[in-house]
């Protein structure tokens, strides 16, 4: 899952940053609002983490484009305005939830689930697809009710897939999953990781569509 932080808070944006990349997500960080204003031009993002209080573009400001614009990514303000009618703005300007200064790592976490969950018109933590199984929140996968074991990024790999799981995934989408900005992008990664997951899921649970991508192999066969 690849995550854009918009905090100008330098404390409080290291720590956020070191927790999504201990759960092994992708994170970008900026601190000012035009910043992200770019980034989310460029770039695939699965959910925002957005302060509302940001140099020169106030994070209201941004989500307001943001939803006029048609962007419908999943964002969770995150602000120190308790009150009422801050939580009542923030949520009526297009977000998706709300996080009040100071919270904990673990809830913010799970709210990032379940935004994304959410986004997708998914009703639980549990993508399933040709028996195939993957838990968002253990980050466990199973075939066939067989506990399947991968690597941080096998996981996220299946995960692009399983998200989409009826359309053609492009290796840039895979990519934009994976990596960050900074992130040393290896030329032949992405099929080595395509390879192992067949090693483990099937040889042909997922399928190449030469010139466009991969796809899950049929539900039902």
């Amino acid at each position: 899952m690849r995550i854009l932080l918009v905090e100008d808070d330098i404390s409080l944006g290291e720590t956020i940053l070191a927790w999504l990349r201990l759960d092994q997500h992708a994170v970008d960080w900026v601190q000012r609002g035009d910043s992200a204003h770019t980034a989310l031009q460029t770039h695939h993002y699965d959910c925002v983490l957005l302060d509302r209080g940001l140099p020169g573009l106030s994070g209201d400001a941004l989500l307001a484009t943001l939803r006029a614009a048609g962007n419908h990514v999943p964002v969770i303000l995150i602000t120190a305005f308790n009150a009422l009618a801050d939580r009542v703005e923030g949520l009526d300007l297009g977000a998706d939830d709300y996080l009040v200064k100071p919270f904990e790592l673990e809830e913010m976490s799970a709210r990032i689930r379940a935004a994304v969950r959410r986004s997708a018109n998914q009703v639980s933590n549990e993508l399933a697809h040709a028996g195939i199984v993957l838990n968002l929140e253990t980050r466990q996968a199973s075939l066939e009710g067989r506990p399947v074991a991968l690597t941080a990024r096998e996981y996220h790999v299946l995960y692009a897939l399983m998200l989409r799981k009826n359309s053609i995934v492009t290796r840039a989408q895979i990519e934009e999953t994976l990596y960050g900005w900074g992130d040393e992008v290896e030329s032949n990664a992405i099929e080595v990781y395509i390879h192992n997951l067949r090693k483990k899921l099937g040889s042909d649970s997922i399928v190449t569509v030469r010139g466009l991508g991969y796809r899950l192999k049929n539900d039902g066969g």
